[in-house]
């Protein structure tokens, strides 16, 4: 596998993809089926353009594709249903601009981005975790509920924090290593899939019957489908509730009647 970055550079200059990178997202997507005809995506850390290129033909003519880079990306022959913002996505400027472009929502959010690399391995690690942290808020921002995220991050010790978040939003979370990434490398990419959007908010009164018991003795209802903890409460038992805390897969509520 000693020439496997030649081997993929030359296969992007001989297919017309602007990167090498291409076949990374062609990989992750035919592993785990993240893009879809009509999807609207949305690429964070586009330039030059290989991903945005891929998720074009992935999700055809009806589908919408927004890029986001700092670096100018180069126009593309045709640009039908994809579009691209020159930007920070630290600032909250640019994050509203890749709003209004992907029409205030998202089916997949895909990040590609990296930091500029200084050597220094703790440091490059938790410069790729500070920006998939932040290609994880965008996704929350964005997805509709059931879309996917796709995320790249060094390898380190603080990998498992990171996935442990994204386990928290996603109903399926994989990682995976495709094989058109360089041998040294110690990139990962994190596969997010079905979105989990709360159907509640905190703050929220409900009344609710309690239809299970938790591990911890907590109660169980359930609003939507969606898993409720109840604190000091039974199997059997319907109860005024205040919403205290939430997680795409389950909430947190105390009883009202302060027992």
């Amino acid at each position: 596998m000693g020439n496997r970055k030649d081997h993929y550079y030359n296969k992007s200059k001989q297919e017309g993809y602007r990167s090498r990178a291409a076949y990374k997202l062609q990989q992750l997507d035919d592993r785990f089926d993240v893009l879809f005809g009509g999807a609207s995506v949305v690429d964070l850390g586009a330039a030059p353009g290989g991903w945005l290129q891929v998720a074009a033909e992935r999700a055809g003519a009806r589908g919408k594709v927004v890029g986001v880079d700092f670096q100018s990306i180069t126009q593309f022959d045709t640009d039908a249903g994809l579009e691209t913002v020159r930007g920070d996505m630290t600032e909250d400027e640019t994050r509203q601009r890749v709003r209004d472009a992907a029409n205030g929502s998202a089916d997949v959010v895909v990040s590609d981005m990296a930091p500029d690399m200084t050597g220094e391995y703790d440091l490059d690690h938790a410069r790729s975790v500070h920006l998939a942290r932040q290609a994880l808020e965008t996704a929350r921002e964005l997805l509709d509920a059931g879309g996917h995220f796709v995320v790249k991050v060094f390898d380190g010790r603080d990998f498992q924090d990171l996935l442990a978040d994204i386990e928290d939003e996603f109903a399926f979370v994989a990682t995976h290593s495709p094989d058109a990434s360089r041998d040294a490398s110690s990139e990962l990419y994190v596969v997010g899939k079905n979105h989990i959007v709360a159907p509640i908010a905190e703050g929220d009164e409900h009344t609710v019957e309690i239809v299970d018991t938790g591990d911890e003795g907590d109660g169980i209802a359930r609003i939507e489908g969606y898993t409720l903890f109840v604190d000091d409460a039974a199997e059997g038992d319907t109860v005024d509730v205040t919403v205290t805390d939430l997680k795409p897969n389950y909430g947190f509520a105390e009883r009202r009647d302060g027992a």
